[in-house]
């Protein structure tokens, strides 16, 4: 489970900001939201199934999870995909002074095997500078590791002795340490790769293989038509198709070159995801079965649907973490807010999943939908840093309406639209 993740001097974030899906301290008088939106993890820990990031355009919400995709990809791969001359790929604040010596900042604090640990690291684009590893085994926090340049000091329950002289200036010990098989590393790493998935609502290709691999291996296949039933795309059955294709099969706009390419070991297999659909006569009785491309004869928001209902049902079954940027784009709103509905719900998500998204989609601001601690937001001030709070910071009521008060400005993060009458001059 994600408990919190902070980040700052990275890309518009200039100062230190941390997004958290700890509860706030706060009762909702709609005792559903309490129920079903939070799960509890001892007496002193309640976490959110869901939440939302609102902001105007170039506010940085997706930033926010461009620092956590850096931050996972750094942690799984800084050890084995980069050499000792290679360049960290951290984008420090650029619009400061303040900031052009500075590291990037980077923590990550997480619930694994029942237990909470919280790992970080500060870098710049030639080295680490720090690194830190701690964890609660019973209930006071403990030191694991902690890294300064070179000096790493390491406990005896990290089992990690003589790896320090084998950690580059440029990769991450805690990276280092799975290389060499030591077991909490390893299973930080694993807990990364399998259990946080970050998608981008704009390009849904690389998750489309995913569900595509699901229904051909029959992997939560049944749930994954059910979900789209039951979503109304206007298909019933889904079938899988693979077909070896040549030059000709490729689109007359790919030029020769790129197909030859494409093709130079001969035919290739490719898998076709058709749709079922009934065909009517005209008294409206069922005749027949048409069978549509789904990438050629659905639409995009179908197709994103489809590429999306894969990771969604894996996401449910296994108590994931999943993180959506651009989460409302090509969806609609009915739609997005019912694949909100399954996270919040103690039915449809009884193994605690989580759902963390980027949108623009004011339809999802309700107070019947989300606590307050759900909602986040992010702004830019004038010097173009962002800034990330939530609505629960506001002293509001509960029944507040939450989307015409985001409107009007009342918290912030909306883009404030300058005069555009004489934008274009009608005398020419």
């Amino acid at each position: 489970m994600l408990i919190e993740f902070s980040v700052g001097n990275y890309r518009s974030f200039k100062e230190q900001v941390t997004f958290s899906m700890v509860a706030a301290n706060l009762v909702t008088k709609d005792k559903k939201l309490d129920e079903n939106n939070v799960f509890e993890i001892d007496n002193d820990l309640k976490l959110l199934k869901s939440a939302a990031i609102y902001g105007a355009n170039a506010s940085g919400k997706s930033n926010l999870a461009t620092a956590l995709g850096f931050m996972r990809w750094f942690m799984i791969n800084s050890s084995k995909e980069t050499q000792s001359t290679e360049k960290i790929g951290v984008e420090r604040f650029k619009l400061s002074t303040e900031t052009e010596a500075k590291p990037s900042f980077f923590e990550i604090i997480f619930l694994m095997s029942g237990k909470r640990y919280r790992y970080g690291f500060e870098a710049t684009i030639e080295k680490v500078v720090s690194e830190w590893l701690f964890y609660v085994p019973k209930s006071k926090e403990t030191k694991l590791f902690e890294r300064k340049l070179d000096k790493i000091s390491v406990s005896k329950t990290y089992k990690a002795d003589g790896i320090q002289q084998k950690t580059r200036h440029n990769a991450l010990f805690l990276s280092v340490s799975a290389q060499f098989n030591v077991q909490i590393a390893e299973k930080i790493l694993d807990w990364l790769t399998n259990r946080v998935q970050l998608i981008s609502g704009l390009d849904d290709r690389g998750y489309r293989g995913y569900t595509v691999n699901c229904l051909m291996n029959n992997e939560n296949k049944n749930e994954i038509i059910q979900l789209l039933n039951k979503l109304d795309l206007g298909f019933g059955d889904i079938k899988l198709e693979e077909i070896e294709v040549t030059v000709d099969y490729w689109s007359s706009e790919v030029p020769d070159e790129i197909k030859s390419i494409i093709l130079k070991n001969g035919a290739r297999k490719v898998t076709t995801v058709q749709t079922m659909h009934q065909k009517f006569d005209k008294k409206g009785n069922p005749v027949s079965t048409e069978i549509f491309n789904l990438y050629v004869q659905e639409s995009e928001g179908t197709q994103k649907v489809f590429a999306l209902a894969g990771p969604l049902v894996d996401t449910l079954k296994n108590g994931r973490v999943l993180i959506i940027d651009e989460f409302d784009a090509r969806i609609h709103p009915l739609i997005s807010r019912a694949i909100v509905e399954l996270f919040n719900s103690n039915e449809t998500n009884p193994n605690n999943a989580q759902l963390i998204f980027m949108t623009h989609d004011t339809n999802l601001l309700n107070n019947k939908l989300f606590r307050r601690d759900q909602i986040w937001f992010t702004e830019k001030n004038r010097y173009g840093a962002t800034d990330l709070y939530s609505l629960a910071e506001y002293k509001i009521s509960d029944d507040a309406p939450f989307e015409s008060d985001y409107i009007q400005g009342r918290y912030g993060a909306i883009p404030y639209i300058g005069n555009l009458n004489h934008l274009i001059d009608s005398h020419g």
